[in-house]
């Protein structure tokens, strides 16, 4: 071929848009279209598949289900029993990596019932009403005995709760699960459970839950989620508008004192008196909160006096916490401090919460959509090949200084980190549904259904 001929083909070859990082040829911007060039991002970028959400949410299920036996054993024998009418005080949970009974399993059991829902896959299902059935039958046995039978029992908290970390989230669960297997052992438990709340709690003279511990007269953020979702289940499974008014209260009282507006975020622990006031952005109870308020609005009437308040404090929130996400996906233990390490439970609380709000028309998709499908793009690189959720902070207490919250041990034991991912990956299904989520300029974007998205390339 004849120089002049090769030419223009070399001027082509010079002007394409995009040259590989591996040419001996200088980039530059008259000769590459540089915007074209794909970053390398530490975790995956883009929208999600099913198909990939529905594998992490089966290896959950897996290790979840084998990690919390459902049986009994004879304590001394050591043998299980199959047949619930031959129950005995020697009787106790078979041990497994969790427990059966604990706040934590209480966002579990939900979580299940959700998968369950969303994926169609009945096993989700019944992983909860098969415990419940077994926790609700072994509190029928315990609460006919008495002293130290019942005082010892496996099930004490469920008969004796003294906490609101024993009776908010588990009892929530318990209604959720009424609804889906009708068992009617469960009511009384929710009943005792519901009154605890309502009139055993300590609370400040203003109606506030509160806590003598690590001081006199404390809030902890963690409460709201200890207690709201329960009244409002309780409130949508009797219609009494009282359960809905507490709830209403708790979240407005507890915002009033707690919420950083500047900010968009709640500080850990509020004591009263305590002035100057630390204020620290725990993760998790971050979580806590914006859950509760989201398990709230799912129930409350939209006719309510406080439905109009909840919202703007949810949105609020959802917003302020959105501005802190890192580049990963993930937020970091103390929400403003970027050199805190980050936290997997807190991240996939979040997620959950934000791509719930889009689902249910709370939030702009446009606007919030892409922090979930970063966040969930995150959470399930921090669940490993056996099912094990990394990365969790184990329980916390409330602290005034940093270095209590730095450095909190993270350990796959942590339970906390089970139910969020379960509940994040959930709701992202039915995100994927909803929206058509794609790459446009190299960037997620949300669009309705239908929409011709290439229209705005």
């Amino acid at each position: 071929m004849k120089l002049k001929n090769l030419v223009p083909l070399f001027f082509v070859w010079l002007t394409m848009p995009v040259l590989s990082q591996n040419t001996s040829v200088k980039i530059t911007d008259s000769n590459t279209a540089l915007h074209t060039i794909q970053p390398v991002y530490k975790i995956p970028y883009g929208p999600v598949k099913a198909e990939d959400i529905t594998a992490v949410l089966n290896r959950l299920l897996e290790y979840v289900d084998a990690s919390t036996p459902s049986k009994v054993i004879d304590k001394q024998a050591g043998t299980e029993i199959t047949n619930m009418a031959k129950l005995t005080s020697n009787v106790i949970f078979e041990q497994g990596v969790f427990r059966l009974i604990s706040y934590e399993w209480g966002v579990v059991y939900g979580a299940m019932l959700l998968a369950g829902e969303v994926t169609g896959n009945s096993r989700f299902t019944e992983y909860t009403t098969k415990r419940m059935d077994l926790i609700s039958t072994m509190a029928q046995f315990y609460k006919r005995q008495s002293g130290d039978l019942q005082r010892n029992s496996p099930v004490r908290s469920v008969l004796d709760p003294r906490a609101l970390d024993d009776a908010g989230s588990l009892c929530a669960a318990m209604i959720k699960t009424i609804n889906v297997s009708n068992n009617q052992l469960l009511r009384p438990l929710i009943n005792n459970y519901i009154d605890y709340i309502s009139y055993k709690q300590q609370r400040l003279a203003d109606g506030t839950l509160s806590r003598n511990r690590p001081l006199p007269d404390a809030l902890w953020l963690d409460d709201l989620y200890m207690s709201v979702p329960a009244l409002a289940q309780m409130g949508k499974l009797t219609g009494e508008k009282k359960y809905f008014d507490d709830a209403c209260k708790q979240v407005s009282q507890f915002s009033g004192r707690m919420f950083n507006k500047s900010k968009g975020l709640y500080m850990h622990g509020w004591i009263q008196g305590m002035d100057p006031h630390p204020e620290f952005y725990w993760a998790r109870c971050n979580g806590w909160a914006l859950l509760a308020m989201s398990e709230l609005l799912d129930v409350l009437p939209a006719d309510h006096s406080s439905a109009k308040a909840i919202m703007e404090q949810f949105r609020a929130h959802a917003a302020g916490l959105v501005s802190y996400q890192q580049g990963t996906g993930l937020w970091n233990q103390l929400i403003d401090r970027n050199d805190s390490y980050l936290e997997t439970s807190a991240t996939a609380i979040f997620t959950y919460c934000i791509a719930h709000g889009i689902n249910m028309g709370w939030l702009d998709p446009r606007a919030f959509g892409p922090a979930a499908v970063l966040g969930w793009n995150a959470i399930q690189t921090k669940v490993n090949e056996q099912g094990q959720v990394e990365g969790t902070c184990v329980g916390t207490g409330m602290a005034f200084d940093p270095a209590f919250y730095y450095n909190r041990p993270v350990n796959t034991a942590a339970a906390h980190g089970y139910g969020p991912v379960i509940l994040a990956g959930s709701e992202m299904l039915r995100l994927i549904k909803n929206f058509q989520i794609v790459i446009n300029d190299s960037a997620v974007m949300f669009y309705p259904v239908g929409t011709d998205w290439k229209s705005y390339r």
